[in-house]
């Protein structure tokens, strides 16, 4: 399902979070990158991580034993870089969940693959990728 905000696509996460079922529910929050990232809208940006911030205590409840909660982002895009272009070769992967160690170290990663692999053992399904899992590393 297409949101056209932040807002649609938190709502639309909770509310397929509240759904039966399993799977894997992605959400890309478009207005981090093209409202205040490449826009470098410092402001817009802090006020949007909060906004997303107030949220995930909902988000969280809502997940089942079971679940996992990855929050990253597809690219850098730092607000307080000069020009409009794409920043920062790391992004944030941010883990958690019931079954998941609590404020256990990933390390830097040698792939964005990673999180692909890690999703795809999670979901016991077999994915060609150049990524490495950390799941087994993860888990309680």
């Amino acid at each position: 399902m297409k949101s056209a905000n932040n807002q649609e696509g938190i709502h639309a996460t909770i509310e397929a979070i509240r759904q039966p079922g399993s799977g894997l529910i992605f959400t890309n929050l478009v207005d981090f990158d093209m409202l205040y990232g490449h826009r470098r809208d410092v402001e817009g940006y802090a006020k949007s991580l909060m906004e997303f911030d107030a949220y995930l205590p909902e988000i969280i409840s809502g997940l089942r034993n079971d679940d996992m909660l990855i929050v990253t982002a597809d690219h850098g895009n730092d607000p307080t870089f000069t020009g409009n272009d794409h920043t920062r070769e790391y992004i944030p992967i941010l883990n958690f969940g019931a079954g998941i160690k609590p404020g256990y170290n990933i390390g830097t990663r040698a792939s964005f693959a990673d999180i692909a692999a890690t999703i795809a053992e999670a979901l016991q399904i077999h994915f060609s990728t150049p990524g490495q899992s950390y799941y087994s590393d993860i888990r309680l």
